[in-house]
């Protein structure tokens, strides 16, 4: 889409926003905006401000996370009234920019609530506060990660505003809904489509772990019932009984090894589905390593995550030759097919086993000592062989097709993110662009008038 650019335009004394239509002019955002301060009313809800959903009633937040969060404490005396049209500022809204409320109902007086009081059409400040332009404009006004304060009123107040027409800040909104909307449902097109292929994954993983390749062989009951029937030539078996050697890495002080170059010295963190990242890990010295000989990793070693990702496993490449690791579960040896074996402990078929013996509310995790007796279907090792080279061509023409699925989102992303920061600081004209006109959800506030 090829937008225009207005007629003229002037410097507006503003680092964020540079030169501006001319017609605009610049405010500052104390003159725009003022701090709500209302006690929370006995009939209000409590509302949770989210980077992820907005701000929604606390309630539903829980219900779309699936799990518990921290609430905020009850009382009165804690909570403060918000009002719909108000934007809150939280802590986390120099990562993300500051939410639109378009609720009734009361939240932590650890938040900001701003009132809108002039120059304002809540919709159009709705993509400006979040634009990053006006974000990293924001973040210039504090260092949170060092001094631990909140972002506040004091903060807001720094960074000067554009004033703009109500009219034109309503036609810039109503571009904008639509259009991000258009880009937001691609991204969820791409989203899905992601989703599939993960459950594609496991299924093509699950299936060649359980029943193999050959559509035809005879087949036999399997003796755990869960697991139905497997090949007839098949055995099920003991992990330890596939691996001789099960063991833990270095769990007594594993930080007093960390290097600052060196070896990979590999943590639970460190592991995905079958892969390692071996080049953001931490690292240990040959010399640290060496002093550890039981755990020094090889190359065809497997490593299991324990705790935080229970079960998830990957082959220890060659480029972690000779280095270690830190509290996973490492397994080696025994006449078997590396590849084959991670497969098998990434299918449902061991993660279920996983799920029944982890613990721990805050971190999932599970002892050494139950997995060495969970069940392994387990085909001959010139079978496990060929599993493994169909799974490997597989998996890499799927993770090919998630691949180019993430970069499509960060794509459409970025130009959702470039169209908004031109739009709302005047760097094309979008009030005679087609589709602009399409109706919208109007403010339940009155009208802010200049």
């Amino acid at each position: 889409m090829s937008l225009p650019a207005y007629p003229a335009y002037k410097s507006s004394g503003v680092d964020w926003l540079g030169r501006i239509p001319d017609h605009w002019g610049i405010s500052q955002s104390r003159r725009m905006f003022a701090v709500r301060s209302e006690p929370a009313l006995q009939t209000d809800k409590v509302l949770t401000a989210s980077q992820k959903y907005g701000v929604l009633y606390q309630s539903d937040f829980v219900a779309l996370e699936g799990r518990r969060v921290v609430e905020v404490i009850l009382g009165l005396e804690n909570l403060k009234h918000v009002e719909p049209d108000d934007f809150i500022i939280s802590m986390r809204s120099f990562q993300g920019g500051i939410e639109w409320c378009r609720l009734r109902g009361s939240t932590s007086f650890h938040y900001v609530m701003l009132r809108p009081v002039k120059n304002v059409w809540p919709p159009f400040f709705a993509h400006l506060l979040k634009s990053s332009v006006y974000i990293q404009a924001l973040r210039r006004t504090t260092d949170l990660i060092r001094d631990g304060q909140e972002l506040r009123f004091s903060n807001f107040a720094q960074v000067d505003l554009p004033v703009i027409p109500l009219e034109e800040q309503k036609s810039i909104a109503a571009f904008l809904d639509h259009e991000t909307a258009k880009i937001d449902a691609l991204i969820a097109e791409q989203e899905k489509l992601i989703a599939l292929l993960a459950e594609k994954r496991q299924a093509t993983i699950s299936h060649a772990v359980t029943r193999g390749l050959d559509p035809d062989v005879p087949m036999k009951d399997s003796p755990l019932e869960w697991l139905g029937r497997i090949p007839a030539h098949w055995s099920i078996r003991r992990l330890k009984h596939v691996s001789p050697f099960i063991t833990v890495g270095i769990v007594v002080n594993p930080s007093d090894y960390i290097s600052e170059d060196g070896l990979p010295f590999i943590y639970g963190g460190d592991i995905g589905e079958g892969h390692i990242d071996v080049d953001r890990c931490r690292r240990i010295s040959p010399s640290d390593s060496a002093r550890q000989p039981k755990t020094q990793l090889q190359t065809g070693d497997l490593l299991t995550v324990r705790v935080g990702a229970p079960g998830v496993t990957a082959v220890v490449p060659e480029a972690c030759e000779g280095g270690n690791c830190a509290s996973v579960m490492l397994i080696r040896g025994g006449n078997f097919d590396s590849d084959w074996l991670c497969y098998a402990m990434n299918s449902r078929v061991v993660r279920y086993q996983v799920e029944v013996v982890q613990y721990g509310a805050a971190q999932e995790q599970f002892n050494i000592r139950h997995a060495v007796d969970f069940s392994v279907p387990t085909p001959p090792l010139h079978e496990q062989s060929k599993i493994s080279r169909l799974l490997n061509g597989e998996m890499s023409r799927i993770d090919g097709l998630v691949f180019a699925a993430r970069e499509a989102i960060a794509l459409l992303k970025e130009r959702r993110s470039a169209l908004i920061t031109a739009a709302v600081t005047g760097q094309i004209d979008v009030r005679g662009a087609a589709g602009a006109a399409q109706d919208q959800p109007q403010p339940t506030g009155a009208a802010l008038a200049p």
